[in-house]
């Protein structure tokens, strides 16, 4: 897959066929809209593409971060290319770009830069100044200049509709199952292996620690069955992700301590997946207590994953 990161990186590219949006999280409605996107690509003989912003056009305009990512742009990247998205047209929204009206927006830049001649969009898309730009006006504009305009309707499960707003609230409620299924994987964090105060090593329950990008959304504080995955082996495990109140006061990061495992990782790349919530966080009244407590959710996480079907 080629990534432009601007319109200057273009020279000559085929006829495309263009999914347009933020589609963070790349859920179950994002997929049904780009899997469209492909097939109407291949039967035309476009080269099937995904229209998107490297930042949120929500952050810019109020000047702050008010959205946070679901997932990393590299996650992004991997998702869409393994769905067989052959360009990814990722350009920064920027003044000029959130001063474009809706028909520079669809004919400079899409028609004639991006050469699109099919577009895909889901049913609440907005583009060009203000948002005026509606799926109903990029059709307008598509049947006055030459593409035609696919618009796909939203996905509900269990009755609610599958968004990147959704998807956030599941994260935050460290509803773990539902961001499963309204993405069909796995939330994930995935870096270096840091090394922390090696307190859990010292009451038997030694932890991989990885920092958390504040620009993400984050789970709720708590204690959930993970899986992690170190070279190219799954390993179980279990995951806290909180500030550690009964030994202190920390930034909030995630230790995970895997079973049955004594090697030293510091520095290593790692992937560690979220499967469901086991509780909340609690401030112990002593070390001891904190030591019952995860002995017993280790137990839990066992006896769950011993049960439990792999969702691969």
């Amino acid at each position: 897959m080629k990534i432009f990161r601007s319109s200057q990186e273009l020279n000559f590219i085929e006829h495309t066929a263009i999914a347009l949006g933020n589609f963070d999280g790349i859920h179950i409605g994002h997929q049904a809209l780009i899997g469209a996107c492909i097939r109407c690509a291949n039967e035309h003989a476009l080269t099937p593409s995904v229209f998107t912003f490297s930042n949120h056009p929500n952050n810019v305009i109020a000047g702050k971060p008010v959205i946070r990512n679901i997932i990393t742009f590299e996650e992004k990247a991997h998702i869409l290319e393994r769905m067989g998205i052959e360009n990814l047209f990722s350009f920064e929204f920027d003044e000029s770009m959130r001063m474009r009206t809706p028909l520079g927006f669809c004919q400079n830049l899409l028609f004639e830069t991006l050469r699109m001649k099919e577009a895909f969009c889901g049913f609440n898309y907005r583009f060009g100044y203000k948002a005026s730009g509606t799926p109903e006006i990029l059709k307008e504009i598509g049947l006055d200049i030459g593409y035609g305009v696919t618009v796909l309707s939203p996905i509900d499960v269990d009755g609610e509709i599958v968004s990147s707003t959704s998807i956030r609230a599941a994260v935050e409620q460290g509803n773990m199952e539902q961001y499963a299924r309204f993405t069909g994987r796995y939330y994930a964090i995935s870096g270096h292996v840091i090394e922390g105060r090696r307190f859990g090593r010292t009451i038997g329950f030694p932890t991989v620690n990885l920092a958390l990008d504040l620009s993400m959304v984050l789970p709720l504080s708590g204690v959930y069955i993970s899986q992690t995955k170190i070279g190219d082996v799954w390993h179980d495990s279990i995951t806290n992700v909180g500030k550690k109140p009964t030994v202190g006061h920390f930034l909030k990061n995630a230790e995970t301590h895997i079973f049955d495992f004594n090697q030293d990782i510091y520095g290593t790349d790692v992937r560690v997946e979220f499967l469901s919530l086991l509780r909340e966080e609690i401030e112990f009244a002593s070390i001891e207590e904190l030591s019952a407590q995860i002995n017993a959710d280790c137990e839990h996480a066992r006896q769950i994953h011993r049960q439990r079907v792999v969702y691969k």
